[in-house]
């Protein structure tokens, strides 16, 4: 069988499919939910998915097809399926859902971190792929994909790369993006309402952020602590951060930077970001997160200043063994 039905080998004679992915979804992921489904019941008519997600961010409604599908409700899902796909993650972070995972008839799970081990009966992970959405274009027959697919498939694609900035874009990532844009669609529009615009309440913290800012290791990493109030009085919530440990990378002879963002419950979401000498994820992982090696995350609970004076350590002693680049 060819790898472009791989897809709907997977789904096999499954009627109910849940396709899922993490807590706090991306466009990545909210992408590669929405692919997934509308992919397997145009090319499985006897198939219906429900996307189970606990939220989707602002600035996917309107740019991804479909989202008023999403069920954000766990009280909303079926009490069984078929099959359960994971996407953009390991089940381990799929939330309030993760019930539904486990007691599936078969489960798979489709990612592209290096973390992720595969918790499905079926895993396709590949690391070397610049985002989910680029895993499943690979899994699909291409004479399949349709328009709404597509602008799916390329939300992700765009978010996940940094708008093709990132070291995970490869030419094949290219190349499913040439694919896809010919569908017709306006993705000049797309990568500026969901990557560039932001909320008057998201640029206030990310100001709030960058001015509370500590340069550290002679400039080599940038680390920040905003904490719960800081945040509350830009009005932001916590996804509002999103995008804040990014910008701190982009800071002249920095290689690292490292956000500690409170949450509601009083622990600390840690985004850690990479210019290239520094694995983040070697570092998120002795947390308990994970992550790739330029971009990576984990949460947890403590003193934060301790929290990004161990993480410090951890990125100085690779910074201090890294070969000097000629």
């Amino acid at each position: 069988m060819s790898a472009a039905a791989d897809l709907i080998r997977i789904a096999g004679d499954a009627r109910t499919v849940a396709v899922s992915g993490h807590v706090r979804p991306d466009g990545d992921c909210v992408g590669c939910c929405m692919a997934a489904a509308l992919y397997l019941e145009k090319a499985c008519p006897q198939l219906k998915a429900d996307i189970l997600l606990e939220s989707v961010p602002e600035e996917l409604v309107g740019n991804i097809p479909y989202t008023e599908r999403i069920l954000t409700d766990r009280a909303a899902a079926r009490d069984q399926y078929d099959l359960f796909l994971c996407v953009d993650t390991a089940p381990e972070r799929l939330g309030c859902f993760r019930d539904l995972f486990d007691s599936a008839g078969r489960t798979a799970n489709i990612d592209h971190h290096i973390s992720n081990r595969g918790g499905g009966m079926v895993n396709v992970i590949d690391p070397a792929a610049g985002s989910a959405c680029e895993v499943l274009y690979t899994l699909m027959d291409p004479a399949q994909i349709d328009r709404d697919i597509a602008v799916s498939l390329y939300v992700g694609i765009v978010t996940d790369t940094g708008v093709f900035r990132y070291s995970s874009t490869s030419p094949e990532t290219h190349r499913i993006a040439a694919a896809l844009l010919e569908h017709d669609f306006d993705h000049a529009s797309i990568v500026r309402d969901v990557f560039y615009v932001k909320s008057f309440a998201r640029n206030k913290v990310m100001g709030a952020a960058l001015m509370s800012a500590q340069s550290r290791l002679g400039g080599r990493l940038i680390t920040c602590m905003l904490s719960a109030a800081q945040r509350e009085a830009c009005g932001a919530t916590e996804a509002d951060v999103d995008g804040i440990s990014a910008q701190m990378a982009l800071t002249r002879g920095a290689d690292c930077a490292i956000l500690a963002s409170e949450t509601a419950d009083g622990n600390w979401r840690c985004s850690l970001r990479s210019n290239g000498i520094t694995d983040v994820s070697v570092i998120a992982a002795q947390f308990g997160g994970g992550g790739h090696q330029r971009a990576a995350g984990c949460t947890v609970s403590g003193d934060a200043e301790d929290i990004l004076l161990e993480m410090e350590c951890l990125a100085a002693m690779q910074l201090e063994s890294a070969v000097p680049r000629i």
